[in-house]
Formats: C-alpha cells, structure tokens, sequence
C-alpha cells in the first residue's frame, strides 16, 4: 500500500526552542522535508536565504497573496511569514513527509485547509525559562522581547487548538516525545492510499 505524506505543523512562543527541535528532527529522520518560509523579516545573523527563509520584499509578498500561493501567512511582529502552497501539496502527493516550523496564526490556518495536518505544540518549561532563551539568543531588543513575552499568554491558551503539546525542558526527551507522535500518526488508515 501507498502512504501519503504526513504534515507535521511545530508551533508555539517565540524562544520555545521550535527551530532547534526542528534541526534535530531533520537530523535524525531522513524521511522528514522542511518547508522553508517566506518572510519580509531581515535575515538574523548566520541566516541563509534559500535554506533558513526565503527572504523578500513586502510588495512581492503582498502579490503572492493576492495571487493565492501561500498555505498560510500571517503578519507577526512587524513582519509577513508564508509557506508556499504548490511545494506543501505536491510532496505530500508524492508520499512525502513535509515538516512545517510556523507561528500559531499559520497553523491553525494549515489545520482550517489540511484538517489532516498534525499539529504540535511546543511549550517551554516555564516564562522564566521562555525569557532566558530570548536574551540568550541575542537576536532580539529589549522591547522585540517584551512584545514577544507580552503575548505568550494568549499563545499558551491556543494550545487547546492542537493535536498534541510538547514541553522542550530538555531537547533529547522532546525529539523523542515527536518522534513517537511521528510514528504513531504514519499509522493512521487516513494516510494510506489503498
């Protein structure tokens, strides 16, 4: 039997470690294809167009909109964020898995147009955890940090809207925790074409 590819949506506040858990995964699960973003946003430091986001200006953003290509998009902290629809839909045709690592706005948009999409949230231990990471990363002001933990509160409520919600206390005990969702979700009759 064929199987059809799973889409596999990792969300949550900003300095939940949703980019590190996706590093490992890919690491470890060769099966696994990340969808890489489109966003308006300035690349960080080390970040590599093509391969981190597709980086672009507001205006060619904008067309895309307007023109339907994106599976989801939001306008978070300033900045738009897209995942480009016609590469999502031909891989999980192709009985690929796709992983997706967006904002919440976007996945529960993924999950209004691919109900089958299997979401999972990624909460850190804790707030005082949450605003270590951000200052640690040193990719952010002062104020991008207070605006980013002013609003985990409301995000943290919108776990209820997931499939599943992983606490990152550890990276290792968190890969695993995916992975068996991973594991459990291939096996599901909605995924086979028979």
């Amino acid at each position: 039997m064929e199987r059809k590819g799973l889409l596999l949506v990792i969300s949550g506040p900003s300095g939940a470690g949703k980019g590190t858990l996706c590093r490992a995964l890919l690491k470890s699960d060769p099966a696994l294809s990340l969808s890489i973003s489109v966003t308006t946003r300035s690349p960080r430091p080390g970040e590599v167009d093509g391969t981190d986001y597709f980086f672009m200006e507001k205006d060619s953003f904008e067309k895309m909109i307007k023109d339907g290509q994106f599976l989801e998009w939001a306008f978070v902290y300033g900045n738009y964020y897209g995942t480009p629809f016609e590469f999502v839909q031909e891989s999980l045709r192709l009985g690929k898995d796709i992983l997706l690592e967006i904002d919440i706005q976007g996945a529960l948009q993924v999950k209004e147009k691919f109900p089958e999409a299997v979401l999972i949230f990624i909460a850190p231990p804790s707030l005082s955890v949450l605003e270590a990471r951000l200052v640690s990363r040193g990719a952010d002001s002062k104020e991008e940090i207070r605006k980013r933990l002013s609003s985990t509160a409301g995000e943290m409520a919108l776990a209820r809207q997931y499939d599943y919600v992983v606490i990152n206390d550890k990276v290792a005990r968190a890969v695993k925790n995916i992975k068996a969702i991973i594991t459990a979700e291939k096996s599901r009759p909605r995924l086979f074409k028979i």
